[in-house]
């Protein structure tokens, strides 16, 4: 039986997966990575990334990721989050759930995250 604290997407819902990329730098993160980790082994349908900034510059180009974590939501060619998270994974998932359950994308949304999350999503799939 699922757990009920995990939302599945409704069987209408479009059949691209919904992305969480963690950005993040060398160890800043390394206590983060476990829970996020974790996350992913009880979310299946979702995709998980940890991105570091610093070994793929090529992907971040010129968005300024300063605070740790930073997360990237997404499905299909379009950015839904992008923005720093507290380091807590109760948030995140809060976060996560709230755009499977049909949250719009966040109104004060970067103009470079579509195009940032089109370029991980490229590179990494």
């Amino acid at each position: 039986m699922k757990d009920a604290a995990v939302p599945t997407a409704a069987p209408e819902a479009s059949a691209d997966p919904w992305w969480v990329v963690c950005l993040c730098a060398g160890g800043v993160c390394r206590d983060y990575r476990s829970g996020f980790d974790a996350m992913a082994q009880r979310w299946p349908d979702v995709r998980w990334e940890w991105l570091d900034v610093e070994d793929r510059e090529d992907l971040v180009d010129d968005v300024d990721v300063e605070t740790f974590p930073t997360l990237l939501i997404g499905q299909g060619e379009r950015a839904f989050f992008l923005g720093p998270l507290l380091p807590q994974h109760a948030v995140l998932e809060r976060l996560v759930a709230s755009f499977i359950d049909g949250a719009p994308a966040t109104p004060q949304l970067p103009p470079e995250a579509t195009p940032l999350f089109q370029r991980v999503t490229a590179a990494l799939a």
